[in-house]
């Protein structure tokens, strides 16, 4: 069951850790870390707390299945190429996932804040789906574009939140983008070296002896 600490008074401290883009881009980070098929309970909890969740943190294995299976339908925002098809499938996972819009404060323990779960006391599956729904709409609704992608690296395929004012990023990291850069370089080099620059390529219509055609 979701527990929630009482926070120290300072509610810009709060609204930094709870806020949308950081909900966001824990979405992203418990998509990546669900992925496997027998997640590690530690190491959910440990992405939790790093994303402002406090202690205790009780992850049962039971949990983390009900986790990773909204984290699969929260992976296709995530894989959607245009905003039509991101808030396509909000306005879905909205429908068929989370509860009328609320305001909660947990007892007095943290600022008002909106929630889409049945209750404070929601199961893990239900307040990550309803939670991260919350985030990536804002994002669609603010930005007018997908909210994240899926990394362009066949090796990788990480969820990652896009942000800023340039191009939109291909790539989780620039340690992927590199990787992909350095492949394509040697697999045009090798190319080069295969078929060099003005030699040719093998013909397969190619002349034979007595000047008919090979074929």
């Amino acid at each position: 069951m979701r527990y929630i600490a009482r926070v120290s008074s300072n509610s810009d401290d709060w609204s930094t850790r709870h806020s949308v883009l950081t909900t966001a881009r824990r979405t992203a980070a418990l998509i990546n870390a669900l992925a496997d098929d027998c997640p590690d309970p530690a190491e959910v909890a440990d992405v939790l707390r790093a994303y402002g969740e406090t202690d205790p943190i009780d992850l049962t294995t039971r949990d983390v299945a009900g986790m990773r299976a909204a984290a699969a339908l929260l992976r296709q925002v995530f894989a959607a190429e245009h905003a039509d098809d991101a808030a396509a499938t909000l306005n879905r996972l909205l429908q068929e996932h989370t509860k009328p819009l609320r305001l909660t404060s947990h007892g007095g323990s943290s600022p008002w804040h909106p929630h889409l779960d049945h209750d404070d006391n929601a199961l893990w599956d239900e307040w990550l789906l309803a939670s991260s729904c919350m985030a990536l709409t804002v994002l669609v609704w603010d930005r007018q574009r997908p909210p994240g992608r899926i990394c362009a690296s066949p090796t990788c395929q990480n969820a990652f939140i896009t942000q800023g004012s340039g191009p939109e990023r291909r790539y989780c990291s620039r340690r992927c983008a590199t990787r992909e850069r350095v492949a394509a370089h040697r697999r045009s080099h090798s190319a080069e070296l295969k078929f060099p620059r003005g030699a040719g390529r093998p013909d397969s219509g190619a002349v034979g002896p007595g000047g008919s055609s090979s074929r």
